[in-house]
């Protein structure tokens, strides 16, 4: 992530370390709902509040207050107990705290002498929450800092605007089968998708059944030629049998690539580039050939970046000649390849590509799909998981997600019902060709921005109330040393 652009102090990843925060804070409580007055009731102007002067607010007081990184290993020493040191190395926390100016203290939500959550503002825009605790010689034990969803659409952007230098936003109203925009950062402009591709393969799979090319419970075979790196059934053994339905739950659950392949293999190439159009897509040549997962793999890994420097520089028709030719023969790449590849790579050029608003025609059309007599296993397989966005469900009944990640690209897309049966769609595509996206510190201000346009989105009526995102009551159990939600 570029460093400076998030405002002070976020920890990469979200820090919990030796003694929890969950630990700390006590037996979890059930989060604020969205639109709970619990989650605004305690908070009072900036200007009546200072931190208060016990252990664990020194040690907030001075966190806020430093200037200079990165910190040298003594002050690390002077204010983090030993086990936290375990866990996260100098560099490490140098690496996630970043400074800011106009930091205010909010409100205060825990006050006690070993432990202390409070919500601060940066910039006038933005709201995170910070839950200290020290131990009992004072020093820091468990730091968790997360972002508090917004409640006006400038709290919004500037979340999205965070995580990296190029973004795009859409949000809109898709009750009536078609994208009717409520906000939106360059919604036509087409960015790297990461994972979201598959969505594309979905749609074409879900065609294939409705046409009877393919049965949710056909079996399907694992084989060599299909699997393909970072996947969970690339270590199944080969000749495994696995049906369609169980296949395309772990594409979009697992993020599955050799699911992904096997589907493409299933359907056929021209099929899924034929969705690209169908779906509205505004400029789907650029995705074609549309490439397979082990096909992107072996270019952006085999032979770096002589390989891929081929492909790119060679028209369409030269493009499926180098695959046929000399990509789909080659081996997977190595371990030592795959772990080699942590920065950027041609990813405005290498890529499977669409705009936010082709990501929102793509919904509509799968949400079309899933209406059929026969297709419910689409809406199933997309509802699995709402990548922890957490709608509340007295408000939202249905939660469909997709997203993805590589090295400077990180995407999400959502569509959500809600119980009144209106639906929305909200994506952010974030890009920075020069710098990988810090996944765990930039996911929590996407999610929380997009918790926060799905809120403003059903009220249309200007900002609603907020809640914290996961303030006290943290759903989620992490071990100690975990850097990643």
């Amino acid at each position: 992530m570029r460093r400076g652009r998030l405002a002070w102090p976020f920890l990469a990843g979200l820090i919990v370390v030796a003694v929890t925060i969950l630990a700390a804070f006590g037996s979890p409580k059930p989060p604020a709902s969205p639109g709970s007055a619990t989650a605004t009731a305690s908070a009072k102007p900036s200007t009546a509040i200072t931190l208060p002067y016990t252990p664990a607010g020194a040690q907030l007081r001075w966190l806020i207050a430093v200037k200079h990184l990165p910190m040298s290993v003594a002050q690390i020493r002077a204010h983090f107990d030993a086990a936290f040191r375990a866990q996260v190395s100098p560099a490490k926390l140098n690496q996630g705290i970043l400074g800011a100016t106009d930091v205010k203290l909010v409100s205060i939500k825990v006050d006690e002498p070993s432990r202390l959550a409070v919500i601060v503002s940066t910039g006038g825009v933005l709201q995170v929450q910070v839950a200290l605790a020290i131990d009992r010689q004072g020093l820091i034990s468990g730091l968790r800092i997360s972002p508090v969803t917004p409640t006006a659409w400038a709290g919004v952007d500037a979340a999205v605007r965070l995580v990296a230098p190029k973004v795009r936003l859409l949000v809109a109203d898709v009750t009536k089968g078609t994208c009717q925009p409520v906000h939106q950062i360059d919604p036509a402009t087409a960015a790297p998708l990461g994972s979201a591709f598959k969505l594309y393969v979905l749609d074409a799979l879900g065609n294939a059944v409705a046409s009877g090319k393919a049965r949710w419970n056909q079996p399907l075979t694992i084989t060599p030629q299909l699997k393909s790196p970072f996947s969970e059934l690339q270590h199944k053994s080969d000749n495994t049998r696995i049906s369609v339905h169980d296949t395309a739950a772990k594409m979009i659950f697992k993020s599955d690539n050799t699911a992904a392949d096997m589907l493409i293999n299933l359907v056929s190439r021209p099929e899924v580039e034929a969705v690209l159009t169908t779906t509205g897509m505004a400029a789907p040549a650029r995705d074609q050939p549309f490439l397979t997962t082990r096909e992107m793999s072996i270019l952006k890994l085999d032979q770096w970046p002589t390989l891929a420097q081929r492909y790119i520089a060679a028209d369409e028709a030269g493009r499926r000649a180098l695959l046929a030719a000399t990509v789909d023969r080659a081996p997977l790449p190595s371990d030592a390849a795959r772990k080699a590849w942590t920065t950027p790579r041609d990813i405005d050029s290498l890529e499977w590509f669409a705009s936010v608003n082709d990501i929102c025609r793509l919904y509509t059309s799968l949400a079309a799909l899933d209406r059929r007599p026969g297709l419910s296993p689409i809406g199933d397989v997309l509802s699995l998981s709402d990548g922890w966005l957490q709608l509340d469900p007295a408000q939202w009944k249905r939660t469909w997600y997709k997203g993805g990640y590589e090295p400077g690209v990180l995407t999400m897309a959502y569509m959500a019902t809600t119980q009144a049966g209106r639906s929305y769609v909200v994506a952010v595509f974030a890009e920075n060709p020069s710098e990988p996206i810090n996944e765990a510190t930039a996911t929590p201000f996407m999610r929380s921005a997009i918790r926060g346009a799905f809120t403003l989105a059903r009220s249309r009526c200007g900002p609603a109330a907020g809640h914290l995102h996961e303030v006290l009551g943290i759903r989620r159990v992490f071990h100690p040393g975990s850097l990643i939600p």
